[in-house]
């Protein structure tokens, strides 16, 4: 039995596999919702409905013949939406503009010009220098990536020469230069976009500072890691909502203290 119809037997309706994540989607009661879950790497994997089941179930190997064959398939279908979701993200941004956007002024950058497409503020991601896909953030700032897009290793990079210092969030990541710019120290700001691929970006980057958000998810992401992090005294803040709150000088050194 493949993992697929696995997944299928437990009620998850699985349109396409997507590996080494947890990944929602819809379920044979639920179809609207996505009432289900599964991680997948190839060789196994597990699978929870979130109606039925209190803890996931795993799923380890098989036996059917033709499953490497499958797994080939499926690989090759996922590179081929990810090609197509990077075809994309570049044509977006030959048709995005220079411009201010809303959600960056409520983050403490009212004038702060950036690519802007359908009113909608364009954050390329890259893996290895390569476009893989975009964060796309309305007005009222919620985020989504392109469907299909690879999402793992992604980042968006401010580099001027310094020490690797990796957060989640763009907004975040304005602050972060904007402080070090205030103590006139240089820096290398690495976007990951998510707790998840915060700890997968950090194999990449073995040196340098953590900047985490003070919630549960953070903190954990960021203990994980095991090396120096910043987090906000206050419970529920960013570095972003840090520094608006204590200004660019008070926040950059804040920083400088872990890095020495």
């Amino acid at each position: 039995m493949s993992f697929q119809s696995f997944a299928e037997q437990h009620g998850l309706i699985i349109d396409h596999l997507v590996y080494d994540r947890w990944t929602r989607v819809p379920t044979l009661d639920h179809p609207k919702k996505r009432n289900g879950s599964y991680i997948f790497d190839g060789n196994s994997g597990a699978v929870k409905n979130w109606a039925v089941h209190e803890k996931a179930i795993s799923w380890k190997g098989a036996n059917d013949p033709l499953y490497r064959v499958k797994i080939q398939q499926s690989k090759e279908n996922t590179e081929e939406r990810n090609q197509k979701a990077a075809s994309k993200a570049g044509w977006i941004l030959k048709q995005a503009i220079k411009a201010t956007h809303a959600y960056l002024g409520r983050k403490g950058f009212p004038e702060e010009e950036a690519l802007v497409w359908e009113g909608k503020l364009v954050i390329p991601m890259r893996i290895e220098g390569a476009i893989s896909g975009l964060q796309l953030i309305d007005t009222d700032g919620n985020k989504k990536f392109l469907s299909g897009q690879k999402n793992k290793g992604a980042v968006a990079i401010f580099d001027n020469k310094g020490v690797p210092l990796l957060c989640e969030g763009y907004a975040t990541a304005m602050s972060i230069r904007r402080a070090l710019k205030a103590i006139k120290t240089r820096y290398k700001i690495i976007v990951c976009f998510s707790a998840s691929n915060l700890l997968e970006v950090s194999k990449q980057f073995p040196d340098g500072l953590i900047i985490a958000d003070h919630d549960p998810v953070g903190i954990r992401t960021a203990k994980k890691i095991n090396r120096p992090y910043w987090v906000s005294p206050n419970t529920g803040e960013d570095f972003n909502d840090f520094e608006l709150r204590v200004g660019a000088d008070i926040a950059g050194k804040s920083l400088i203290a872990l890095l020495k």
